[in-house]
């Protein structure tokens, strides 16, 4: 029914960046830990922190990077090829510019859309794109030349808010996921409204 094995949460390392739209992946396995009582641990082998939780009576590794964005495939390939895991059993969760704070969205596949971690996890797993991800929506700053200092910045405490209500969603769609499959989450998830 599911084939999704592992949960990956896309963030940069270290507690400046922990409260950053960048974050995003990262705040949706650290909400999944939390439910699940898991304790999140450092493992260098891994570059990242790592963790399993049983939803529904099936195990999914957990992974957030402790790499920087832009070598989050270093940590992905070396825990997915540890467990033999394959692309497409791998669900990554980021923020998303083009998604509104309050919106998060599951998809198949799929480019790195300018996403230094989602570009890196694709070269790092020879090219392969068919793994799910997890869209968090962080909104857009208008401009191009805006989108750095966006995604590393804070977000108001309006659309924090929302970022929170949408992950926390996503959080339970692992449940529907875990039990039914990927359309059942997508269904719910999508129709989700802060």
């Amino acid at each position: 029914m599911n084939s999704i094995q592992m949960l990956v949460g896309l963030a940069n390392p270290g507690p400046e960046y922990a409260n950053t739209r960048h974050n995003a992946g990262a705040w949706f396995i650290e909400q999944i830990a939390a439910r699940y009582n898991c304790t999140l641990k450092h493992d260098p082998k891994y570059h990242g922190l790592t963790g399993k939780v049983i939803i529904q009576g099936q195990e999914f590794k957990l992974l957030i990077p402790t790499t920087y964005m832009n070598l989050s495939g270093k940590a992905v390939g070396s825990l997915a090829n540890f467990f033999k895991i394959p692309v497409e059993s791998i669900l990554v969760a980021h923020d998303e510019l083009d998604l509104d704070p309050g919106v998060a969205k599951l998809k198949k596949g799929g480019g790195h859309g300018g996403h230094n971690g989602l570009k890196d996890i694709i070269a790092k797993m020879a090219n392969q794109k068919d793994f799910m991800r997890l869209r968090i929506g962080v909104g857009h700053p208008g401009h191009r030349e805006m989108v750095t200092g966006w995604v590393l910045g804070k977000a108001a405490k309006e659309d924090q808010e929302k970022m929170d209500a949408a992950v926390d969603e996503a959080v339970r769609c692992m449940e529907i996921l875990a039990k039914d499959g990927v359309l059942k989450a997508q269904n719910r998830l999508h129709s989700f409204k802060p």
